[in-house]
This record gives C-alpha cells, structure tokens and sequence, in this order.
C-alpha cells in the first residue's frame, strides 16, 4: 500500500517552489573548486596538526598530562584532515582527480583510513541513503517498527546494542578506523585495487608507527597517537549519526526513492557553531552536501547563505542534536524515526 508522503516544513519563499531534482542544477554553480583556497585549507589544518603532535610528543618527557592535552585537542584538526579527505574523494577539492586522490591517499594513513576502499563505500552510501531496500553499505543499521518486532529476543537486544550511545560511541568508533579499516572485507571481489588501497595504506601506518615507538616509546604511543585518533574518531561517528538519524528524516522503498529527495529531506542542516563549523568543515550542511557532493567544503556556507530555505530546512542545533541519540526505529506509518519507548505505541 502506498505510503502517504510528508510534506517538508519550508519557508515560503520562490525556492521553496523547486523540486528536489531542481537544485541539483541551481547548486552547481557552486562546484567550481578554488585552487588557492584549497591549499590554504589543507596548509591550516596540515601544519598546526603536525606542529601540535611535535609539541606533544615533546611534552611527553616534562609533562604526561600536558601531552595528553595537546593529544586530545589536536583530534580536531585530525577530524578536518579528514573533511578533506572526504572532499578528494568526492572529487570536490582540486579539478585535478590524480592530485585529489593522491592527497586523499596520503590523508588516508594519518585518518587510518583507506582512500580507495573508503571511496567506493562512501560512494554507494551517497546512492542508497534513505532506500528501505538498500541498507547495509556505509550507514548506520537501521530498523523499521515493524522489522524490529519480528526479531527474536536475541535480535532485538543485538539491536539495542548497536543502537546504544555508549556502544556507538565507544566501541564502534575503534571497531572502525582500527579494525574495520584494516582490511576491505565484503570487497574482495571489486578488483585488486582495494585490496592494494588497504594493504598500503596498512604499511604505511606500521611503519609510521614503528618509528614512533622506535624514537618515541610507548608513551607517545599511548599518550598521543591513541588519544587523538580515537577522539577524533568518536566525534566522527556522531557527526555521521545525527547527520542522518533524526526525527524528521527521510526513508522510503525503492520504488519511491529519489536520490534528490533523500538527499534534501533525509540529510540534516547541523547548525553548528563557528569553531565546530570550521573544525568539522562545513559537513553539517549535509543536505546541501548529498544534493551536489561536488562543492568544496568551504563552499557550502555560500549556498545556505544564497538561499534562506536550504538554510531552515531539516536545521538541528547542537543543543537538539543530543536528543536524536534516543531515536532508533523508523515508523513507516508517521514517518518519523522513533524511540523505543514511543515505538511500543505504535500500532503495525
């Protein structure tokens, strides 16, 4: 039976006339990268990311706490290199595809992250977010009411598990970038390539972990390198789930999927404030993002800037993020993503 449609909460205004589909065309005014501002980009997060992990590798001999400090504080410029990873993989931060992927590559060993195999997986979550039918590549489970009751008690609690703060933040993010990462499993059949992108990527990381050990010890180990990737990597992980997982989002089956709409309705517009927006370069503005995955980074702030009604719809503060921590099951009736205890009321 087909499922009434919501209707987006918009401002009335003559952008709040255009189709999904339509601002594919209008945002690509806005694709042009900068080759200047991009150098300039990487240079202020490259350089003080660099210069802070000396300073806190020096620290380490005079004070544990203070390099356990400048560790900590230096996951976000970590975080920012890996915005900008993202961006080469889409292809959005120079007009060059050698020079982008070659950047993201070398990003890729200090992010633990394989360029290649992250690109595709990246690439296929971008064509199925939102699609009922087609979960389970680069997004967060997620289960309907009803599947969710048709689960054995076993199942429901694995579930539970998943969907827990706690679990999804502490564990999966480790289970990701230091695991997860290791090896392309599930692609073993997509060519070499990603195999190769894995295996280098893990060769360069142990050798940059030997010589650290070698000059450093476990204490710059232990101290530095552990404390800023795994921040870095929580904070991640929660941008990516509230970036998606909210109340007002968007899931529909394949044959009322659009990747427009899904894009528009289903990603949210975090509306962060101006240190986190730089940190995290610009990702907040996740809809923009899905709908035109080729604007730079630094780029997006001028779109919600041009247009007032990209800049109100599906927006979450950072104080109402927190609250899409507690939601889990999407009601396919209401159209909402739901918590547990407000799915026990729902009727299937």
């Amino acid at each position: 039976m087909p499922q009434e449609r919501r209707v987006p909460k918009i401002i009335q205004t003559k952008d709040s006339l255009l189709k999904p589909y339509e601002w594919t065309r209008i945002l690509a005014q806005y694709r042009e990268p900068i080759l200047s501002r991009s150098i300039f980009e990487l240079t202020v997060t490259l350089v003080p990311f660099l210069a802070i992990w000396a300073l806190a590798w020096w620290s380490v001999s005079i004070s544990p706490w203070l390099a356990l400090a400048l560790a900590l504080a230096n996951a976000g410029f970590l975080m920012r290199l890996f915005m900008i990873q993202h961006d080469c993989g889409h292809g959005a931060f120079f007009k060059n595809r050698q020079l982008s992927d070659w950047v993201g590559r070398i990003l890729g060993v200090m992010t633990l992250t394989p360029y290649d195999v992250w690109r595709k997986n990246h690439s296929i979550h971008h064509a199925t977010t939102g699609n009922l039918d087609k979960r389970g590549t680069g997004d967060m489970p997620t289960l309907t009411v009803r599947e969710y009751r048709q689960k054995s008690w076993t199942g429901r609690a694995l579930y539970r598990l998943v969907r827990n703060p706690l679990f999804l933040l502490g564990v999966v993010p480790f289970y990701l970038f230091f695991l997860q990462n290791r090896l392309p499993i599930g692609q073993m059949r997509s060519g070499q390539s990603y195999w190769l992108s894995a295996l280098a990527t893990n060769a360069a990381i142990a050798v940059a972990l030997g010589v650290i050990v070698w000059l450093g010890g476990l204490d710059v180990l232990l101290l530095v390198f552990l404390p800023t990737t795994l921040l870095a990597a929580m904070a991640g992980v929660w941008f990516f789930y509230v970036q998606h997982q909210f109340e007002d989002t968007v899931w529909d089956h394949d044959d009322q999927w659009t990747v427009q709409e899904a894009a528009l309705n289903g990603s949210s517009y975090y509306d962060l404030p101006g240190v986190l927006r730089w940190v995290t370069a610009n990702i907040g503005v996740h809809h923009v993002h899905h709908l035109a995955s080729r604007i730079p980074f630094y780029r997006l702030s001028e779109v919600v800037r041009d247009h007032d009604i990209l800049a109100q719809s599906q927006r979450i503060t950072l104080w109402e993020s927190f609250r899409c921590a507690r939601l889990h099951l999407w009601d396919e009736k209401s159209r909402k993503l739901l918590s547990f205890s407000d799915a026990r009321a729902v009727a299937v």
